[in-house]
């Protein structure tokens, strides 16, 4: 066996084994939104807070792939913020389909969660 006949033979090995590219992501909007799949949004959302209480719309990703978390400002009485102005960045997270799953992708940190009660199509 020459040295090219076993290193085409390793070329062909290596073809072979490799892995199949990953689905390519591709904006998507919810499809027939239940109480279900709502609270996996809110509960994925939450998680990838650290945990901090969220409050989102029932339409929430029904129209647009992307979805803004605004952080609360506390106020006092007369409704004025209690800690001046707000500097923070609204969190931003947007759905994708991959493949026939959708996953939602938090645009900081990159960080993927699917969505395993919700179904979508692309947007």
């Amino acid at each position: 066996m020459t040295s090219t006949e076993v290193v085409a033979g390793t070329l062909l090995a290596l073809a072979a084994c490799h892995p199949r590219p990953a689905a390519r992501d591709v904006p998507a909007v919810i499809t027939n939104p239940t109480a279900e799949s709502r609270a996996e949004l809110s509960r994925v959302v939450s998680g990838a807070l650290d945990g901090v209480a969220v409050t989102i719309a029932d339409d929430a990703l029904t129209r647009e792939d992307t979805l803004i978390i605004e952080r609360a400002v506390r106020r006092d009485a007369q409704g004025r913020p209690l800690t001046g102005r707000d500097t923070g960045r609204p969190e931003r997270f947007r759905l994708v389909g991959s493949g026939e799953r959708c996953v939602l992708v938090h645009e900081r940190t990159g960080r993927r969660w699917t969505l395993e009660s919700t179904t979508c199509s692309p947007r």
